[in-house]
């Protein structure tokens, strides 16, 4: 009897699941997306922000269809496309990005590594846990005869390259280096992963810099010696969304306010005593912060602040203009990307204010943008433009000016309790402005 089922999605109506994608929508590892919001602690400054990663999931699945049906794709490129937008968030930790900075420090991986191992089954973050009728991810896509290896390039935006198709199976042959626009549509700097969560995340948060005209690009998609790339009449369209990355980036994704959340989650959750960092992923959101408040002391704290809004407080801010011309101090800020040294200058500065370490901590903002978003400053989509191609930027200055504008407006942000602010900004300021 064939079987299906139709979703109804708040952002692209009802779409169909039916063979490998709903055997993978029923997989635990895609379950478990349903616990873990989209935008993390993003609630706590829109609260309307309580979507899910399950659904950006399905969402990004359908818009790569999606495409792929706007170019006239075949059936097994389509069904990649579905499958690799999927699964592409797969691998993602309790509250989205808001660990994802802690646990590559903890694991060497981030959460598109973490996503392909559980694709390839080489990583079961559900090891251990008795669930009835489970499949594994990697045998539904075998048994569908999907290429695992084209689906991890995808979701990890390698593009194939001639060399690589010596000595490979005749899955792999078939998406030869001819057919990158499969990998530029699932991670690229137009791919269906974006789409998604701009439409998604403008609509639950109530900010309406995500609003983009996906339909306008859609049918504007070409393909060009084996890239994904748009007509000229869709710039515009183009432009729209690359302008609407930028905002949502500034005005959402790292509001102050919602970074001083994550600061403070990130901080108590390395108060967990694990022996395996990668059991982390066994969790959802409310698992994660139900562990925190076992653990007492300084984690039950912040979950419990966390829980009714009881934030740190600013106490410096260092803005991107001050310290541009300031080649000594980019240094030392640069510096304080490695996560002992940011813990050992959050100590110096507790010591001199007479307090303990674990209630200040530093933001520096540029690495955590790059790890959760490498795509942030690519602007380079090719123009098709008659008989020719060129690049975005002939025909669009915002392109050029958008590779080059920073999405928050700090360089160094310290956060403390309410009541340690003033002696804690004097120090601060006498420690890290010498």
């Amino acid at each position: 009897m064939y079987e299906f089922k139709i979703i109804h999605d708040a952002i692209h109506g009802s779409f169909k699941f039916e063979e490998a994608t709903l055997r993978i929508l029923e997989t635990p590892e895609m379950q478990r997306l349903n616990g873990i919001k989209q935008l993390g602690l993003g609630y706590l400054v829109f609260p309307g922000a309580n979507h899910s990663r399950l659904e950006h999931s399905l969402g990004v699945g359908h818009v790569a269809g999606k495409m792929g049906e706007a170019l006239n794709l075949d059936k097994i490129e389509i069904e990649t496309l579905k499958v690799a937008g999927m699964l592409h968030d797969l691998g993602h930790s309790p509250f989205s990005h808001t660990l994802e900075y802690l646990l590559h420090e903890k694991t060497g991986m981030d959460h598109m590594e973490i996503t392909t191992s559980i694709i390839r089954g080489k990583l079961d973050i559900l090891e251990g846990l008795d669930i009835e009728g489970r499949e594994r991810i990697h045998e539904i896509l075998n048994e569908y005869g999907i290429d695992i290896d084209m689906v991890c390039r995808m979701i990890l935006g390698e593009e194939i390259k001639r060399m690589d198709l010596f000595n490979v199976d005749k899955g792999q042959q078939y998406f030869g280096a001819d057919k990158n626009y499969m990998v530029n549509m699932i991670s690229g700097p137009l791919d269906a992963d974006q789409i998604d969560y701009l439409l998604r995340d403008a609509h639950y948060t109530g900010v309406a810099h995500g609003m983009i005209d996906v339909y306008r690009i859609l049918n504007t998609l070409k393909i060009r010696n084996g890239e994904l790339m748009i007509d000229r009449k869709g710039v515009p369209a183009l432009e729209g969304m690359l302008v609407a990355r930028a905002l949502m980036y500034s005005s959402v994704y790292f509001h102050k306010t919602n970074r001083i959340g994550e600061l403070m989650l990130s901080r108590a959750v390395e108060e967990i005593e694990m022996d395996n960092w990668l059991d982390i992923y066994k969790y959802n959101d409310s698992e994660l912060l139900s562990v925190l408040l076992t653990q007492g002391g300084y984690a039950k704290e912040i979950a419990l602040r966390l829980k009714y809004r009881r934030l740190f407080k600013k106490a410096l801010v260092i803005r991107v203009d001050d310290v541009k011309d300031n080649t000594e101090l980019i240094t030392e800020f640069h510096k304080l990307n490695d996560l002992k040294m940011r813990r050992r200058i959050e100590r110096e500065i507790a010591e001199a204010a007479g307090i303990d370490s674990k209630y200040v901590l530093i933001d520096i903002p540029d690495n955590i943008a790059q790890l959760s978003e490498p795509r942030l400053t690519k602007t380079n989509v090719k123009i098709i433009d008659g008989n020719e191609v060129y690049e975005l930027s002939r025909y669009s200055p915002l392109a050029r000016a958008l590779q080059l504008r920073k999405v928050q407006d700090w360089a160094l942000m310290l956060v403390t309790k309410r009541e340690y602010v003033e002696k804690v900004r004097r120090e601060a300021a006498r420690i890290i402005l010498p």
